[in-house]
């Protein structure tokens, strides 16, 4: 049987009081048991074990960080793929691998059950998913900051991959490391600050120097360029790309209750909820107010879903700007920064009804706190 636009296999979000210690088990026998099974999708090049894309991702990430079979990632990305985060981009296996180990001698519980993959395409172009999870475990090793603190956390992480026949070929990589940092128990500025001192003087390159450019909000009196009007028909991407650019781009705030809903509820960066418009509005501003030049491009739209059910769209995003006013990264430097983002939405009746937005904002803390 094919699989269906919009269906996934997964358990239903838990979405109540993050950090979430005691989630309900992702029920990961539901995939093991389709080994063996009639694929429900084209697969051409993937091991037969897998059914379709959704049992792909779930199951890879549960066999390498769950089963800590870490030297599956020889067989599932390429040698030479291509990792974007909010600490730069980094290329190879190689480094994916020791990455995981050392992230597995941290935590060396972990457990991380899935809440969603949205995915496009197919198996002769390639997949594009997006990955929503929870890792939960405890610091029972050295990290990369600092030794064992004992300490339960957890973090939401977004990973969109691109993958072609059996292989990861490239992964847009986005982990709430600030709510990490915090739960371990440490300052993050004054954390901060040590990491990116060590890194600069190590040689590494400050990641917001991997810019696009100026930032070009409007050029001389102009205002922002218009997109194009909505549709009799609603279109998923074209109403997020017209969301993030009149909410964001154009600041026009006073728009929110014509693309949310009422009841809406939002699951942001460091374990952050927002309910309705006034937290939504309050948590924007507080991001435009710290970076008053802030422009926001979206990258890649993907989107599963019908009227009827309602859209789940996956949306990978960039954000630009310079740290020239006051919030809760400290004093104004006049840094540059430039970071990822990947956002999960789920959008009824025309309207966004629940949002997932992650970025690292540890990652920010520390180019905002890079040497000069």
């Amino acid at each position: 049987m094919a699989l269906k636009q919009g269906e996934i296999i997964t358990t239903e979000p838990n979405n109540s009081n993050l950090p979430v210690m005691d989630a309900p088990e992702t029920d990961i026998s539901k995939f093991t048991a389709l080994q063996g099974t009639p694929r429900r999708q084209g697969m051409e090049g993937f091991d037969p074990d897998y059914v379709d894309i959704v049992d792909y991702i779930v199951r890879v990430t549960h066999r390498i960080w769950e089963e800590k079979g870490i030297g599956l990632i020889y067989d599932t990305y390429n040698h030479n793929v291509i990792i974007h985060t909010t600490e730069g981009t980094f290329y190879g296996r190689e480094k994916v691998v020791a990455d995981t180990a050392k992230a597995q001698s941290a935590f060396t519980d972990l457990y991380s059950p899935a809440q969603d993959v949205i995915w496009t395409g197919n198996d002769k172009d390639g997949f594009h998913s997006s990955h929503r999870a929870i890792y939960m475990a405890t610091n029972n090793g050295y990290s990369a900051y600092g030794p064992p603190t004992r300490r339960r956390v957890s973090r939401f992480v977004i990973a969109h991959c691109f993958v072609k026949e059996n292989r990861i070929v490239e992964e847009w990589l986005t982990r709430d490391e600030l709510a990490t940092v915090r739960q371990l128990g440490y300052d993050p500025i004054e954390l901060a600050k040590r990491m990116a001192a060590r890194d600069a003087a190590s040689g590494v390159r400050n990641p917001a120097l991997e810019s696009t450019g100026e930032i070009d909000r409007v050029l001389g009196q102009t205002t922002p360029a218009p997109l194009p009007p909505l549709g009799r028909d609603f279109e998923p991407e074209l109403f997020v790309r017209r969301v993030w650019h009149e909410v964001w781009n154009w600041r026009l705030l006073n728009n929110l209750r014509q693309y949310y809903s009422q009841n809406y509820e939002g699951y942001v960066s460091s374990h952050r909820e927002l309910y309705g418009m006034g937290d939504l509005s309050s948590y924007i501003l507080a991001l435009i107010a710290a970076f008053p030049d802030l422009v926001m491009n979206v990258d890649w739209v993907g989107f599963l879903g019908d009227s009827q059910k309602g859209y789940r769209v996956a949306v990978r995003w960039t954000m630009q700007g310079t740290h020239q006013g006051p919030g809760h990264y400290g004093d104004p430097s006049g840094k540059r920064v430039k970071l990822l983002g990947n956002t999960h939405y789920f959008i009824k009746d025309g309207k966004i009804a629940k949002e997932w937005t992650l970025f690292d904002e540890f990652a920010l803390l520390k180019q905002i706190y890079w040497p000069s």
